[in-house]
């Protein structure tokens, strides 16, 4: 036995040196130079971005090139949009690039700066928000246009190769549940438990939503505003079905346990108050949601993973990536409504929990609606 060990591993060992000795390997022979794109069009926007970088290959450690800047782009990238109507080329609009500075810091290419191509559809309005605004009509005339389908074009290197992609946009999402103007919100049962409110989302066209909500309120000291609180819940993300509906939960006890764990600490502030809750949707395409099911991490022992990518690449290159769309659309309760003060966001009880209630009333909350004027909890 010790004898046939010893056989074997003499072989082996011979086999290694005979091998080794013969050949060397050349790592970074034979790159063919891929392009790695990324592009979601969304008529929310006004801005509209394309990530075009290179693979890159070198000798050395792949996670210092991967620092380096240039070796993650193009010499020469020419790239455009068109939009067509039924067939029909309606607009056209040439990308340009720019340079952000608010790039994740903690991967493992450089940052915080990266180049970007874009290119602009209307201008934001001046309070920062992108929301499209269907009755403006500079804003439909502008934006994009949620019947038209989008190309993209990229000449790289002086032509030396070009990728294409084409997607239709994600559109008609909508949450019928909060949209009548006299929605309330209710996070107190009959019994004085918490209770939870059902949020039926339409997903539209697209396979993929994910859903939030962004609370807002306002810390006071000595009756002044001083400063305006925001905080976003995720209430979930699922694969949904083009034209039908998702259930999302808003739970009470959550919501108040929120708010608490949002409240400064500052004890120069002695009153809160309420101000809106804005329920944000956001529906991917199939081609996104196709996307993100191939690059989850595999679950495998094999490792097996296929690639997916909606680009075309020319002249026998290669090509990663996505152009596809998704869409944003937001519908704001506002605890006071400017146009009818008889409105309330929320139910009396639930205001009542607020500002007097186990885990927020010893942040001093109180109410400014006018039919809670002689409570408790009204704002004096």
């Amino acid at each position: 036995m010790k004898n046939g060990l010893a056989y074997i591993t003499a072989l082996l060992t011979g086999m290694f040196f005979f091998t080794s000795c013969n050949e060397e390997v050349n790592l970074i022979g034979g790159f063919e130079e891929t392009a790695v794109i990324y592009g979601l069009m969304d008529q929310s926007d006004s801005l509209h971005y394309i990530k075009i970088n290179r693979a890159f290959i070198g000798p050395g450690n792949s996670l210092d090139i991967a620092q380096i800047p240039d070796s993650n782009y193009f010499d020469q990238v020419d790239a455009k949009i068109e939009e067509f109507v039924s067939g029909t080329k309606t607009r056209e609009w040439s990308l340009r690039d720019t340079l952000i500075d608010n790039k994740e810091t903690n991967g493992v290419f450089y940052a915080p700066q990266e180049k970007l191509y874009y290119f602009a559809t209307r201008k934001c309005k001046a309070n920062g928000d992108q929301q499209l605004n269907t009755s403006n009509p500079a804003d439909l005339l502008n934006s994009l246009n949620e019947n038209a389908s989008y190309t993209l074009t990229v000449s790289v290197n002086n032509g030396q190769f070009e990728v294409t992609g084409t997607t239709d946009l994600v559109k008609n999402i909508s949450c019928p549940t909060i949209e009548p103007v006299n929605y309330r919100f209710d996070f107190i049962n009959n019994d004085g438990s918490y209770g939870q409110s059902l949020l039926k989302v339409n997903s539209g066209s697209s396979s993929i939503m994910n859903t939030s909500m962004e609370v807002k309120f306002l810390e006071m000291e000595k009756g002044v505003d001083t400063s305006a609180v925001t905080f976003k819940w995720n209430l979930g993300e699922s694969e949904v079905d083009p034209n039908g509906f998702k259930m999302f939960t808003v739970g009470g006890q959550t919501f108040y346990e929120l708010i608490r764990d949002n409240c400064s600490t500052d004890p120069s502030i002695n009153r809160r108050r309420f101000t809106s809750i804005k329920i944000i949707m956001t529906g991917g395409s199939e081609a996104l949601l196709n996307y993100i099911t191939v690059n989850k991490p595999s679950s495998s022992l094999a490792q097996n993973k296929p690639t997916f990518t909606n680009l075309s690449v020319t002249n026998g290159f290669k090509v990663a990536g996505l152009f596809s769309s998704r869409y944003t659309y937001s519908v704001e309760k506002l605890y006071l409504n400017p146009f009818n003060n008889s409105l309330r966001m929320l139910t009396v009880e639930s205001v009542e929990e607020l500002c007097l209630g186990p885990i927020t009333g010893e942040f001093f909350f109180c109410s400014q609606h006018p039919a809670d004027n002689g409570e408790a909890f009204y704002c004096n």
